[in-house]
């Protein structure tokens, strides 16, 4: 699938940092609940993951976000995670009520995880090398 047709197409793709063992924990969370296969995967280390964060405007040097594309849109940090959870299986989008919660009061927090994720939770040297048909679900 080319960068293009990603982009421009109905696809769901969650951009994740393939180093932080939260961020690879969340992506097999979503996998594991997503049984309708809406969503694809790409690290930021990626070929595929850097264009993404350029197109989107942001470092390519931080890896400090989540950003999930839907129909061509790019979501960042909290929102990105609300708009994940809610196409989850029940129970997951009852958690779409973090949405009352002010943008910045929700991104202060995320960014709050985000900056301490490898102190806390650690990180792998090498991105995760996905199994089965996992693989087949990354970009």
């Amino acid at each position: 699938m080319s960068f293009a047709s990603v982009w421009d197409s109905e696809s769901r793709i969650i951009l994740f940092d393939g180093l932080c063992n939260l961020c690879t924990a969340a992506m097999e969370f979503v996998y594991r609940r997503d049984h309708q296969a809406r969503f694809k995967f790409a690290w930021v280390q990626s070929e595929v993951g850097n264009t993404i964060v350029e197109r989107c405007g942001l470092p390519t040097d931080k890896n400090e976000t989540i950003v999930y594309i839907e129909k061509g849109v790019p979501y960042l940090k909290s929102t990105a995670v609300l708009k994940v959870v809610r196409l989850l299986r029940f129970p997951w989008p009852v958690l779409m009520v973090g949405f009352v919660i002010p943008r910045p009061i929700r991104d202060w927090v995320y960014d709050r995880i985000a900056r301490n994720r490898y102190r806390i939770f650690g990180r792998k040297q090498q991105c995760m090398v996905p199994p089965g048909d996992l693989l087949e679900r990354f970009l």
